[in-house]
C-alpha cells in the first residue's frame, strides 16, 4: 500500500500557494493601475526611465510596469537605469546579468558617490541624506540624455507615511511624498508607481519572485536612523491598532486647508459673516438662580 496523505499535503499546500500569490498580483497590479490613473502617472508615449537599486521595491516596480505596460490602452517605453555607486563589495555582475533577460533597454552607470560621501560625512552619522541627493542628481542628468519623460521611483505606502512623520517630528513641516512631483528645476517629473502599495505586499511579492536582491552597504543597513525610529513607531502602532497606517495614508488625501494652520492655504484673515444690524439685539430676560 501506498501512502499519499504526504503528496496530497503537498499538492494542496502548492495549490493553496499558488492561489495567494495570484491574489497578491492582482492586488499589487490593480493598485499600481489605480495610482497610474488617479495621478496620471504615465501618458501615451511617455519613456520611462525606471530607476532600479537592487532592494525588493524597484525590482517589483519593473516588473509590475512591465506587466501594465503590456495589457495597457496605451503606448509607453520602459528604460531600467541603475547606478553603481562604487561601494566595497558591490555585486556589480548580478543586476546587468538579471536585466538582460527581461528584454528591455537598460544602462549601468558608474559613479564614485561612495567615495565622496564617505569624505563628506563623519563617521557614524547618516549618510543617506547626501548619498540621496548625489544619487538623484546623476539619474536626473541621465534622464535627459535618453530623453525619458518620467523618472520613476520605488517608494510605497509606507514610506510616504513614514516620510510625514520624518517631517512632522523633524523637519516641522507637514508634507509626505507626492506620487507626482515636479522637480526643483522643472525639467523632470517624477513618479511613485507603488504609492498604493503596502511595503508587507511587495515583500511578500519579491520573495516569491526571487528578485536578486542586493542590500544597501552604504546606508540602508546603518542603525538609528530617524526613519528607522519612525517604522518601529508605525510598527507598533498597526500591531496595536491595525489599520492605522492605511487610515494616515488616506488622511494625506483629504485635506482640509481651513482646519490647519497654514494661511497661504487658507484666507484666515478674509473670513468674516455678514451681520444684519437691523435685526436689534433680542429681548432676554435674565432670571438669577
Amino acid at each position: 500500500m501506498v501512502d499519499t496523505r504526504g503528496n496530497n499535503l503537498k499538492q494542496t499546500d502548492s495549490r493553496k500557494g499558488r492561489f495567494e500569490f495570484n491574489k497578491l498580483r492582482k492586488r499589487l497590479r490593480r493598485q499600481v493601475g489605480k495610482a497610474i490613473a488617479d495621478f496620471g502617472l504615465i501618458e501615451a508615449g511617455d519613456r520611462v526611465m525606471v530607476c532600479i537599486s537592487g532592494g525588493k521595491d524597484s525590482h517589483a516596480m519593473l516588473e509590475l510596469l512591465m506587466a501594465l505596460r503590456d495589457s495597457a490602452p496605451i503606448e509607453f517605453e520602459i528604460v531600467a537605469v541603475t547606478l553603481d555607486q562604487k561601494q566595497p563589495g558591490y555585486p556589480e555582475e548580478v543586476l546587468p546579468r538579471y536585466l538582460e533577460t527581461l528584454n528591455i533597454p537598460f544602462y549601468v552607470l558608474e559613479r564614485d558617490t561612495y567615495s565622496v560621501v564617505r569624505s563628506v560625512i563623519p563617521e557614524g552619522k547618516t549618510t543617506c541624506g547626501l548619498c540621496s541627493r548625489l544619487r538623484r542628481g546623476t539619474l536626473y542628468g541621465f534622464a535627459d540624455q535618453i530623453g525619458a519623460s518620467k523618472i520613476a521611483l520605488g517608494h510605497h505606502r509606507d514610506d510616504i507615511v513614514e516620510t510625514l512623520f520624518l517631517n512632522l517630528f523633524f523637519g516641522g513641516k507637514l508634507k509626505a511624498m507626492p506620487a507626482k512631483l515636479k522637480s526643483d528645476d522643472g525639467r523632470h517629473v517624477v513618479i511613485r508607481p507603488l504609492a498604493y502599495c503596502k511595503e508587507s505586499d511587495i515583500a511578500r511579492y519579491a520573495s516569491a519572485m526571487q528578485f536578486p536582491i542586493i542590500p544597501c552597504s552604504l546606508c540602508g543597513t546603518q542603525e538609528n536612523l530617524q526613519r528607522q525610529e519612525i517604522k518601529r513607531m508605525l510598527h507598533e502602532w498597526e500591531k496595536q491598532y491595525p489599520g492605522r497606517t492605511e487610515s494616515i495614508f488616506r488622511a494625506l488625501g483629504n485635506v482640509a486647508p481651513s482646519h490647519l494652520m497654514d494661511h497661504s492655504l487658507f484666507d484666515f484673515g478674509g473670513l468674516s459673516v455678514e451681520v444684519d444690524a437691523s435685526l436689534g439685539l433680542p429681548d432676554i430676560r435674565v432670571v438669577n438662580l
